[in-house]
């Protein structure tokens, strides 16, 4: 079964809990961010990113910039990703 997760060569990883409820516990700005992502986040994955961000005394904005980054960084390693890389967030 292959979800919603489209044709990527990343590699996919298993999760315990319940996503559904580390998604609610999410800021409102970064559940609105996930919602538009590219790549199916996890909830961990984001909050660390944004926890980070948040620690390091950036703004709210400057910390989905730095969530933006990151999934183009990952989406550049996806061979099958090279043309949504050009088309993505603007």
């Amino acid at each position: 079964m292959t979800c919603n997760l489209g044709k990527s060569s990343l590699r996919r990883k298993k999760r315990s809990g319940s996503p559904m409820d580390a998604f609610d516990q999410l800021p409102p700005p970064v559940r609105h961010w996930v919602a538009q992502a590219a790549l199916p986040w996890s909830a961990a994955s984001v909050h660390r990113v944004w926890a980070k961000s948040r620690a390091k005394g950036l703004t709210a904005e400057e910390a989905l910039q730095r969530l933006s980054n990151a999934e183009t960084k990952t989406l550049s390693r996806d061979r099958h990703s090279t043309a949504f890389i050009l088309n993505s967030r603007t």
